[in-house]
């Protein structure tokens, strides 16, 4: 089969799109014969962009010269991915699933008339659509008319032999060189806007008045200078301390972080599904996030506390909500655990194998 997506990890950018990777390596290990066409570029300057994405198309015209072999084509991202998918599928009938994430449903596909009508076309002429979200899933069903037989609720999963709760919390946060008695809110995702950093910033602020020793980690991409530089500023500005940015680690490394976190924090403004805050859960870390698309869903039932987005003080009092009620937090430890386990990779493999053998 062949496994395309604009979003794939590199070693210079080794979290770009790691979700598909994780994926492709473990229908590897299932046995699939598995080819790759990718973009491993995250670069978002305009010159790269348009350079990054006319290569992908030509190898993508290249390999649809060798497409019968290919009795699956599996596209990630609607569009521009699923466009790629369905030329296989024209000219050679390879059966067509194509996985929504979110942010080619609610952002890509709303540029333009022109991008909404190519998706909708893309949708409609798909074998099997997945959406990675229930609110995703609605959204697909009621507003592009997907027809329900073809349109499936499929989060990516996580791997819990990497993702997985360690029994000691203090030796961890030693092995990483961290004060045992601090406690450590973490936040991992790119550095962008989006990912309501400012939310976040302001409200690790109003958490700091009562808990004093607090520490903020931030892992992630720091390639958006600009938004960097005015998170640092609002920083200075307000005299805080404890705030620590790390580059993007590996992924046995940010296990490592999540086990030796007291809470992990996603305040995004948009977030298909949320996979971050699942493998959190699955290191046994209690997630506070904002209510909004997968994560409203995946976070429901005492899974974890739900905050308004763009909501700075709602924010700070789930964060504290958390560290200061040892009640709360074994309830969202167990509850996390038990949602991780329903989200076990292990039963999304399983769910893709028998897509993949639908005649």
């Amino acid at each position: 089969m062949l496994i395309i997506s604009n979003m794939y990890p590199s070693e210079n950018s080794p979290t770009f799109g790691i979700f598909v990777k994780n994926q492709v390596e473990a229908l590897v290990k299932e046995g699939i014969q598995v080819d790759v066409l990718a973009i491993t570029n995250a670069s978002t300057k305009k010159q790269d962009v348009i350079r990054k994405y006319l290569s992908w198309l030509f190898r993508g015209i290249f390999l649809l010269f060798r497409g019968y072999q290919y009795q699956t084509v599996h596209a990630h991202y609607v569009f521009p991915s699923g466009l790629i998918g369905l030329f296989f599928k024209l000219v050679w009938k390879s059966k067509l699933v194509v996985t929504a994430h979110g942010g080619d449903i609610d952002k890509m596909a709303k540029k333009n008339r022109l991008i909404q009508k190519v998706t909708t076309f893309i949708l409609k002429r798909s074998d099997f659509v997945i959406a990675v979200g229930q609110r995703l899933y609605q959204e697909i069903q009621d507003h592009y008319k997907v027809e329900s037989k073809k349109l499936l609720l499929l989060s990516m999963g996580v791997n819990r032999n990497i993702f997985r709760k360690v029994a000691n919390k203090e030796k961890m946060k030693s092995k990483l060189k961290i004060n045992k008695s601090n406690p450590i809110i973490l936040f991992v995702g790119n550095i962008t806007r989006n990912k309501g950093l400012i939310d976040l910033i302001k409200a690790f602020a109003l958490v700091k008045k009562q808990i004093v020793q607090a520490e903020l980690h931030i892992i992630g991409s720091a390639k958006n200078k600009p938004f960097v530089e005015e998170l640092t500023s609002i920083i200075k500005e307000d005299s805080l301390v404890g705030i620590t940015f790390h580059e993007p680690k590996p992924q046995h490394e940010i296990a490592e972080w999540m086990n030796a976190a007291d809470i992990f924090v996603l305040p995004s403004y948009i977030e298909g599904f949320g996979l971050v805050a699942l493998e959190a859960m699955a290191c046994g870390a209690p997630v506070v996030a904002s209510n909004v698309g997968g994560l409203s869903y995946l976070l429901n039932n005492g899974s974890g506390i739900l905050i308004p987005p763009s909501n700075s003080s709602a924010l700070s009092e789930g964060i504290s909500q958390v560290l200061n009620k040892k009640e709360i937090r074994d309830m969202l430890i167990q509850n996390g655990l038990k949602r991780a386990e329903e989200h076990d990779q292990k039963n999304i493999i399983n769910k893709l194998k028998e897509i993949y053998q639908t005649k």
